[in-house]
């Protein structure tokens, strides 16, 4: 079984990297944006050509929320054009497409966690980008699981987790918003989830393609987490709660973004872990 991974330098692609190896049963081919740009149709087929993959996860996406706002057409490219390339060589050469999405296709007005058949309101350039891919790969193939998820961090790339602990390494003293709550997911969890995946659609007739939500279980605050992240590490920093009005930002981030994972339980049964439970396999010091 092949399994090729699009964006392989990006924070997902690296967490499935650092997991691969408990899996020689399949082979994975890593590609990131230099080896396989997905914003070219031509890059796509080479690559499909060569290694004949029977699943693609496509971690290759524009995630800069703020930067989105004034590179909308840099972020349309990768998130829309990029999910129809992909979209078009899985369905040509009849691959299974597992492509992440994100809690900012919802606008955050909600007051209980959202499911996956909670109408998408994105309120930025980032999440409209987004969800505008995810609506470009369901007009194209059948066979795609696309992955809604939050607030991701891990020991790679740039994230919440690793920018805290380098401020904190900085300075005495730091706020961070109270006011926005989601929950936290893993890297290496999702990562996990999407081997997981792949197995299930590998080994049962059963069909389960559409969209699915997945983070670590429990909510909190920016605040909260950064305060679990800090404590975690010994760390002791003057830690402030604050307003998203006192932290205004180019992107309005959603003020409630919980996902309900009910549907990825009950079809792929998964266990997920707490986010705090999770956090404590992975903090460190950088």
């Amino acid at each position: 079984m092949v399994v090729l991974v699009t964006g392989a330098n990006g924070q997902l692609g690296q967490a499935i990297q650092s997991v691969s190896g408990i899996y020689p049963q399949i082979a994975f081919v890593f590609r990131s944006s230099a080896e396989l740009d997905v914003t070219n149709l031509q890059s796509c087929i080479a690559v499909f050509e060569k290694y004949q993959p029977d699943y693609c996860i496509n971690a290759a996406a524009y995630t800069a929320v703020d930067k989105a706002e004034s590179e909308p057409e840099k972020a349309y490219l990768i998130n829309v054009i990029g999910a129809r390339n992909i979209a078009e060589v899985c369905k040509n050469n009849r691959a299974i497409l597992l492509h992440i999405s994100t809690d900012f296709v919802f606008d955050g007005t909600s007051i209980i966690p959202y499911t996956e058949e909670d109408l998408p309101n994105p309120t930025g350039v980032y999440g409209k980008t987004k969800l505008d891919g995810e609506k470009a790969i369901q007009e194209i193939w059948n066979k795609y699981i696309i992955i809604r998820t939050s607030w991701v961090y891990s020991q790679f790339g740039n994230n919440f987790m690793k920018t805290m602990l380098r401020l904190a390494a900085e300075r005495t003293h730091l706020s961070v918003v109270n006011d926005q709550i989601g929950t936290p997911t893993n890297a290496v969890d999702l990562a996990e989830v999407l081997i997981k995946m792949i197995q299930f659609c590998q080994n049962t007739p059963i069909e389960v393609f559409g969209v699915y939500n997945f983070s670590n279980e429990g909510q909190c605050s920016w605040y909260d987490f950064a305060k679990k992240i800090f404590e975690i590490n010994t760390i002791k920093i003057d830690l402030q709660p604050i307003s998203s009005d006192s932290y205004p930002t180019p992107a309005r981030r959603p003020a409630y973004s919980v996902l309900d994972k009910c549907k990825i339980k009950k079809a792929f049964g998964v266990a997920i872990k707490n986010w705090e439970e999770s956090l404590k396999t992975i903090s460190f010091i950088t």
